[in-house]
């Protein structure tokens, strides 16, 4: 197989999750052998991240990147479209330090990549080849991969939540992506939203962009205040569910977005993955521990 890159560029904007700012995110076509690449045009000298596992530096929310002084927050939407889309080369400039969030999940970009199209450059791709079974653990977590002739993913969560039951999402082939993951989207429970905004996060973070999941009750006072934080009107929430507009797109959608993570975690190790993953509760920063390991395994043979 050889190496391909967006037919043309294109633009998406919206807001971010954790910064609350409208952000321009435009992604451009590459040049073979450059891998991903994101640019903050907003910074002087405009400096470059490369997308691999060596330049994680967060995973609170989102995974993120830095190199020197340039970091870019809420990668992994985009890195699983353009993984699933066999994209292995593109240039993607934004002028603030995250990912627009869009809807939460990665329907809008897989769209935008459909118009812009694909084509073929001439160096040949390399894949990481899973020739044995490789075994991660962590903290309760663990994530498996197997040998196999193309890439499969399996996730299995359970947030011990009386509205969120255990669920399991599976991807047999790429090819199937846009229409069983993409339009997957985060999620959140209404217990966490406190915390992450007193740790400076998800301040874009509203009802049209991620599900918001209420399983635990809560004094009126607290919902108030929490209200209040969100600059939004005070609301009474008399029963456990899902708050938002719209339904889920899928039965066991949280599932489905864990899988999506899981693939734009795991693209950080440069290159597609040939063989089967099975994942237990995985999460950003077990994702990108393992991206890391199999980085090194890369590197140093």
């Amino acid at each position: 197989m050889i190496q391909h890159t967006l037919a043309l560029p294109f633009t998406l904007c919206g807001k971010g999750l954790h910064t609350g700012l409208q952000i321009r995110a435009s992604f451009m076509p590459a040049p073979e052998n450059t891998g991903i690449r994101w640019v903050r045009t907003d910074l002087e000298g405009e400096p470059e991240i490369q997308a691999i596992a060596t330049n994680v530096v967060a995973t609170e929310r989102g995974t993120v990147i830095a190199h020197q002084n340039a970091t870019v927050s809420t990668i992994e939407h985009a890195m699983a479209a353009l993984q699933a889309y066999g994209i292995d080369n593109c240039r993607i400039e934004l002028d603030a330090p995250e990912m627009p969030i869009l809807d939460g999940s990665a329907y809008f970009i897989i769209t935008a990549i459909q118009k812009a199209g694909i084509t073929a450059q001439n160096s040949p791709r390399t894949y990481f080849e899973v020739t044995e079974r490789m075994d991660f653990e962590y903290n309760g977590s663990s994530i498996s991969l197997f040998p196999d002739n193309h890439f499969s993913a399996e996730v299995h969560i359970d947030f011990n939540s009386p509205i969120l039951p255990p669920q399991m999402a599976q991807l047999d082939n790429l090819k199937q992506f846009d229409k069983e993951i993409a339009a997957a989207r985060t999620f959140v429970f209404v217990r966490e939203i406190a915390p992450l905004l007193q740790h400076n996060l998800i301040k874009g973070g509203d009802l049209d962009n991620a599900i918001v999941i209420y399983d635990a009750q809560m004094p009126q006072a607290d919902i108030d205040r929490l209200c209040q934080l969100l600059k939004i009107p005070s609301i009474e929430l008399h029963e456990l569910g899902y708050l938002n507009r719209k339904p889920l797109v899928f039965d066991n959608e949280p599932a489905r977005h864990k899988l999506m993570d899981l693939i734009g975690d795991l693209s950080l190790i440069g290159c597609p993955i040939k063989g089967k993953i099975v994942a237990h509760k995985p999460g950003h920063t077990f994702n990108t521990q393992v991206a890391k390991a199999i980085y090194s395994k890369i590197h140093s043979l």
